[in-house]
């Protein structure tokens, strides 16, 4: 976590990992279930502020996602789930307010799930 969180809030997309691997045969493939996380936290001067930026965020990234399931063709199919909420408060800093949004994503890969 940085010291300092940019004033329209810090979004980080982490890796995740494989929920499922499942073999197709003829010809060999795989498909596989990931699960990505982004992390959204925001500062504001009050609660309802740092709520209402969080909130704006997420929406944002909601409609993003499900106006391009593919991500672009990088996967079959992107769902975000339920976000999990959490204040955060550091020592001297200002309080924030986080949110961890966990992002399912299915592909096939051929030949091996390292592919």
């Amino acid at each position: 976590m940085p010291q300092r969180l940019p004033p329209g809030g810090l979004v980080v997309v982490r890796e995740g990992e494989t929920v499922q691997e499942t073999a197709i045969l003829s010809p060999l493939a795989w498909a596989i279930e990931h699960r990505a996380e982004v992390e959204v936290t925001v500062t504001g001067a009050t609660p309802a502020a740092r709520t209402a930026l969080l909130d704006a965020l997420l929406v944002d990234i909601g409609a993003a996602i499900t106006a391009d399931r593919t991500l672009s063709g990088a996967v079959e199919w992107a769902q975000p789930g339920s976000p999990e909420f959490q204040d955060v408060e550091f020592e001297g800093a200002a309080a924030a307010r986080a949110a961890l949004v966990p992002v399912t994503l299915w592909f096939t890969v051929a030949g091996s799930p390292l592919a």
